[in-house]
């Protein structure tokens, strides 16, 4: 294989096992074993691939049938790209451990472990695609698997909230076809390393803020970023637990990668205001979701509004862009991923010891009493999403903080200080309804439920992460230095020779 052809392997290989589990269907019992293997292999390619780039300092590009940037398609394997694909398939791949020991009737079908890998092509795929119509292509697949995935859930709820999902996404795509529709009409590339050069040389083009504005409400329903977030919370509430759990931890990522993409590559002399924008929508986003998930009333709901506010946390320090503050924001976003997938995973655990298989705290309330594990995982899960030590919370919110002190930004860190405590707020609560609290009605539980493998696996991460945080915080200091001089990535992807004229 030639050595550029590696950063197709985390796309491939998932791609080809969802073909291959397809012909399983009359053993469906080797399906989930066949994924978990598939999905292993994913991830140990994303470390490979992340182990080249950092050896050679170089980021790792294949041009697809040999045409070069930027007529051809480029994958690109950069520090950002590799970053987010490693942190997108761990946490993938306990999806799919915590699948093989969930009781959900939708896991049993045979279409389900397909549409869970192909929700890991589409994700993996737009992290590491070079263009925008590819990234579009490769998101539509990611949203097509959700909405499916959903769609099956044994919640009765689920397909109305697939039907929201897919057409707020049918939306955002929209946004996102008419800002390449934009860019290509003012500059006749789709390229971003082209893009971005291009733009930096012609940024008088009329349609450029027109195309920035429909980019940045895009990447902002992808995240479900405040005030784009009314579909987030039905929909991770109804989706089945393995899928809700990837759904709130890493899907949501693409969002950041987006606008990490715009602010430090393609929109550089344009940036300052969205910089400002985010600042300000990922303050609101604290507050608002924070406040949201105290007065909800169903666990996987409270930990949907928990994803808004923290993903505030992260735009905040996009929105800074510092290299101190775009570090602690990929640190944020990995460690989140972590600590978000857990948690759903043990709310789901819960919940499948009830009769009605509900996180609602009227059906959940004492039924921790009878799972005091699942009770200290939970427990470890809210401090680190309330950021208090020793966990990898603690070292994502001392980063964001130090970035803040060195800005002077006095009033968003008192408003990020109240974020919080509203954390430990709706974290607590829901601890001490589901594990303090009698058990409501006298309700007869189901004598098993959902495995805790995986969250017990994603807390030992979370802990470990909390306690060695240092090849992280180097990783993600790496990551900022190489994000912030935007010809590195022109000259790697375009080549010395046509990266000239920047």
């Amino acid at each position: 294989m030639n050595s550029e052809q590696i950063v197709l392997l985390p796309i491939l290989i998932p791609l080809a096992g969802a073909f291959l589990i397809l012909l399983l269907r009359p053993w469906k019992q080797w399906q989930a074993s066949f994924a978990f293997v598939i999905m292993l292999l994913s991830l140990i390619s994303s470390i490979w691939l992340l182990y080249r780039v950092w050896l050679t300092g170089k980021p790792v590009i294949f041009q697809l049938g040999g045409w070069i940037a930027p007529v051809g398609i480029s994958l690109v394997g950069d520090y950002l790209s590799v970053f987010m694909v490693l942190m997108s398939q761990l946490v993938l791949l306990t999806g799919v451990i915590y699948a093989l020991g969930a009781k959900d009737k939708n896991i049993q079908y045979p279409t389900f472990y397909p549409l869970f890998l192909t929700l890991g092509v589409g994700l993996t795929g737009a992290l590491l695609s070079g263009d925008f119509f590819n990234l579009f292509v490769f998101a539509e697949l990611l949203v097509i698997s959700g909405t499916i995935l959903t769609a099956i859930s044994d919640d009765r709820l689920g397909a109305e909230a697939a039907y929201k999902y897919f057409y707020i996404s049918l939306l955002a795509s929209a946004f996102l076809l008419l800002a390449i529709g934009s860019l290509y009409v003012s500059y006749g590339s789709l390229n971003m390393a082209d893009l971005a050069m291009r733009v930096q040389l012609n940024p008088d083009q009329p349609l450029l803020p027109i195309a920035i504005a429909l980019l940045t409400a895009t990447f902002m329903v992808k995240s479900a970023v405040f005030p784009f977030h009314f579909w987030q919370p039905d929909f991770h509430t109804a989706a089945p637990t393995p899928v809700s759990a990837m759904l709130s931890s890493v899907v949501v990522k693409l969002g950041v990668y987006g606008f990490l993409r715009m602010t430090t590559l393609l929109f550089v002399d344009q940036s300052k205001e969205l910089q400002l924008l985010l600042i300000i929508l990922g303050v609101f986003g604290v507050i608002f979701g924070g406040l949201s998930a105290i007065g909800t009333h169903n666990a996987k709901r409270m930990l949907a509004y928990s994803t808004l506010a923290q993903v505030g946390f992260i735009l905040i320090g996009i929105g800074w862009g510092t290299p101190l503050s775009i570090s602690a924001a990929l640190v944020f976003t990995f460690n989140h991923s972590l600590i978000k997938a857990a948690m759903l995973m043990l709310a789901g655990s819960v919940a499948s010891r009830t009769k009605v298989k509900s996180a609602a705290f009227d059906v959940v309330t004492g039924v921790g009493r009878y799972m005091p594990l699942a009770g200290a995982l939970f427990f470890i899960g809210s401090l680190a999403l309330a950021g208090i030590p020793p966990t990898n919370g603690f070292i994502n919110k001392y980063l964001i903080f130090e970035s803040g002190v060195n800005l002077d930004a006095t009033l968003t860190l008192i408003l990020l200080a109240l974020g919080g405590i509203l954390t430990l707020v709706y974290t607590m609560r829901a601890f001490q309804k589901i594990w303090w609290y009698p058990l409501s009605n006298g309700d007869i539980l189901k004598a098993k439920g959902d495995r805790l493998i995986a969250p017990i696996l994603l807390i030992m991460l979370v802990i470990v992460l909390g306690l060695w945080a240092q090849p992280l915080i180097k990783i993600s200091q790496v990551t900022s230095v190489w994000l912030l001089d935007p010809f590195n990535y022109i000259q790697a992807v375009l080549g010395s020779t046509i990266a000239q004229g920047f």
